[in-house]
């Protein structure tokens, strides 16, 4: 293929796309010379899932009050906690006194598997047979943000990539139009730790989240120049693109200069393939009743499993959709009344999440589409003031559903408070099995930092098989 038809291919996505050559020119002359490792394809063996939704519950879910039905806290329901052996019982506020507290919702099992659901989860509770439910997941930090970190990273610490990263690295792009790793945050705010729980840390910035605002008119920022940007012409426009031309002449075996051109071009190619995504005009009123989407309590998070959908049909690789802030409120941090809060939260996304399943279930998409329900950490089996629950890294429960993962099951167990994991099971096994399921060995996705090689399980973790059909 010769040069000139490069240009004129290249010529006709700038045309098409908007600024992208006046804009980032400047760019492309100064950037560091970073090598890309986009497609850069590690598979070890044959995978059952190519994409990934990850459904981040922000704050930290009770299990007592949801999936870990706890018979054992109605009988001490007002007593001090006494887990017995000399243990000593500690609270991260330090809530005075430790009187246990039964939760106030009311259990049931469900589906042939049998699985508890509370009330709280009405919807969810009738897609059990699809998931395998993880109960004894455990972390070594009671603190926010550490346990989003490790949740996500597999680390502790701020500058590790996180799971998205790795998996946009080792896998690459299904969909050469739209970026592979995509972030949906709750619109009320971003979590704990900001964008770092999605960044791409040491690995190439291209493996980063393109973060999407889907309650904004532009979903994706910075797509097309502000509309108050009076300086981008089409004049300019012109100019740049000849500009460009002559570089890319200039320099036609610099992999640096046409590895600019390609991510120049990617953009473009966006621009095009991005506003047909978020089209949800094209959906009928009964699929967007089915995601809860005429209601104002399911309406925002129903929207973004809806775009979700969209996304994996048109084969985006990894997509995470977040539920609740940072902060002390808006989320699933359950401190003061979870009589009140966690019913309230729990609502926002029951319906979309079961719509959500039902929906790729339907289709086919769930056969090699893996979907991972999870939070930070758990909650006490104790009050904190008259009704809340303080933070507790000891046990919380995660459910994994789809490509690769056997359904109506359910693997570990916590003590009968629900205080600690008899076993526990880490974010390492979590993220192996993951990437096991999309091919991957997790002890071979690497990357070199420091002098180390660097990897999302660090020196842990195990595939959790007993989970896998």
């Amino acid at each position: 293929m010769t040069l000139d038809h490069h240009m004129q291919r290249r010529d006709f996505l700038w045309s098409t796309g908007g600024a992208f050559g006046a804009l980032a020119l400047q760019h492309m002359l100064g950037a560091p010379n970073v090598e890309s490792h986009a497609g850069h394809s590690i598979i070890t063996h044959r995978p059952k899932a190519k994409r990934v939704v990850q459904l981040f519950m922000n704050g930290g879910v009770s299990p007592m009050d949801t999936f870990d039905y706890k018979p054992a806290l109605k009988k001490l329901d007002g007593k001090p906690f006494d887990p017995g052996g000399g243990q000593r019982v500690e609270s991260v506020t330090r809530s005075p006194g430790f009187k246990v507290m039964n939760s106030p919702f009311a259990f049931k099992q469900h589906g042939q598997c049998g699985q508890w659901v509370s009330e709280v989860f009405p919807h969810m509770a009738q897609r059990v047979d699809d998931m395998a439910f993880i109960m004894s997941m455990h972390s070594s930090s009671n603190v926010h943000g550490v346990a989003s970190y490790m949740q996500n990273t597999g680390f502790a610490l701020p500058g590790f990539p996180s799971m998205g990263a790795w998996i946009s690295y080792g896998l690459g792009r299904l969909n050469q139009n739209l970026p592979e790793f995509v972030v949906m945050p709750d619109p009320r705010g971003l979590p704990y730790n900001n964008l770092g729980n999605f960044s791409s840390g040491f690995l190439p910035s291209q493996h980063g989240a393109t973060v999407i605002d889907s309650g904004a008119q532009d979903p994706i920022a910075f797509l097309h120049p502000p509309s108050h940007v009076t300086d981008i012409t089409k004049e300019s426009e012109s100019e740049g693109r000849s500009l460009l031309r002559r570089l890319g002449a200039m320099n036609a075996e610099d992999p640096v200069t046409q590895s600019r051109i390609q991510s120049y071009e990617g953009a473009a190619r966006l621009q095009l393939a991005a506003p047909e995504v978020f089209d949800l005009d094209q959906e009928s009123d009964r699929v967007k009743k089915h995601y809860g989407m005429d209601r104002e309590v399911t309406r925002d998070f129903g929207k973004r499993c809806l775009i979700a959908r969209r996304m994996l049909e048109r084969d985006v690789r990894f997509i995470q959709l977040w539920s609740g802030a940072g902060g002390p409120s808006n989320n699933w941090d359950n401190h003061s009344n979870i009589h009140k809060e966690l019913p309230w939260i729990a609502e926002q996304v029951d319906k979309p999440i079961a719509a959500f399943l039902s929906d790729l279930k339907a289709t086919g998409l769930l056969e090699d589409t893996l979907v991972v329900w999870t939070t930070e950490f758990g909650r006490m089996p104790f009050t904190q003031g008259e009704s809340g629950r303080d933070h507790n890294g000891g046990t919380f429960v995660t459910w994994l559903a789809g490509g690769g993962i056997r359904p109506g099951c359910h693997i570990g167990r916590s003590d009968p408070w629900a205080w600690k994991a008899e076993k526990p099971i880490w974010c390492y096994d979590l993220h192996a099995t993951i990437l096991h399921l999309l091919g991957v060995d997790h002890t071979q996705l690497t990357y070199p930092h420091n002098g180390l090689e660097r990897r999302l399980t660090d020196v842990h973790g195990h595939v959790l098989k007993e989970i896998l059909s």
